[in-house]
């Protein structure tokens, strides 16, 4: 007589239940084809604070890979794509800079974007250092 050895305790008949094959057989299979992937869920725009920086980061490689230009017309974001365009508008004077996210960051306080510096002059004087700011992807 063949004895079979098997891991699991529960009978057979009761493996097949919907959520046993839905966890064994079909969330692998729609990772492993790319139907579903986890994204990141951003609002369509966001306001807060928003700083410059610049001077010792240019020519440097950013987190996107690029070379930073500090007096280009890029920025820095948290969760946004690298390659991602947003509108960028300084809320106190409506100044508004079209942009690309290429870096990571603000990693100081509760920033929601770094621009660059030829960024930030477009929207608001250098010497302010920060400015209040509405994001909206292009």
């Amino acid at each position: 007589m063949i004895r079979w050895h098997c891991q699991e305790a529960t009978p057979w008949p009761l493996r097949l239940t919907f959520p046993f094959l839905m966890l064994r057989f079909l969330l692998p299979a729609s990772l492993a084809l790319g139907a579903l992937v986890p994204v990141a869920v951003e609002a369509k725009s966001s306001c807060g604070l928003a700083s410059w920086y610049g001077p010792g980061f240019h020519g440097r490689t950013t987190a996107s890979g690029e070379r930073f230009d500090a007096y280009g017309l890029s920025a820095a974001h948290r969760s946004l794509p690298f390659g991602t365009m947003v509108k960028v508008t300084n809320q106190s004077n409506g100044k508004s800079v079209v942009l690309k996210i290429n870096d990571d960051g603000p990693h100081y306080g509760s920033r929601i974007i770094d621009l660059s510096e030829g960024a930030f002059a477009h929207i608001a004087s250098r010497g302010q250092g920060l400015a209040n700011v509405c994001i909206s992807k292009v």
